[in-house]
């Protein structure tokens, strides 16, 4: 792994898990880690009620758009978070590979986000421990 790890999610729309999850590593992280995130299929726009929930934590997500995962963006990170995308995902040897299972947040309210923009936040503190154990 290089002096500053990168991490990249996936997962199909680029809209929702992968961009919470990503807003909290930068968040949490800092310039530490370099954050990517892509998808399989990217949507149009970032879900609005993923972006909500966000807001509710004082992140701001708007600036980021879905983007369609590029063989070199995967190739070029250190550990590959995939969030439901199943064969989609390409796999490189020698590359982290850890599958978040998390309920997909598409066409559900802020309510139900909630509660999944959590356990991305708690496994962001638990992947950003191991990256950065003297943090």
């Amino acid at each position: 792994m290089s002096a500053k790890p990168s991490v990249l999610f996936v997962c199909v729309h680029n809209a929702g898990r992968s961009q919470m999850a990503a807003g909290w590593l930068r968040h949490l992280a800092g310039d530490a880690v370099e954050v990517r995130s892509a998808g399989s299929e990217p949507a149009d726009q970032i879900n609005p009620a993923a972006v909500e929930a966000m807001r509710e934590v004082g992140i701001d997500i708007t600036d980021q758009t879905p983007k369609r995962l590029e063989y070199e963006t995967a190739q070029d990170s250190d550990v590959i978070i995939t969030m439901g995308c199943g064969d989609a995902c390409p796999v490189f040897p020698g590359k982290r590979y850890e599958d978040w299972k998390l309920d997909d947040p598409a066409g559900q309210g802020v309510e139900a986000v909630r509660p999944i923009r959590d356990e991305i936040r708690t496994r962001i503190e638990r992947l950003l421990a191991e990256l950065i154990p003297a943090r």
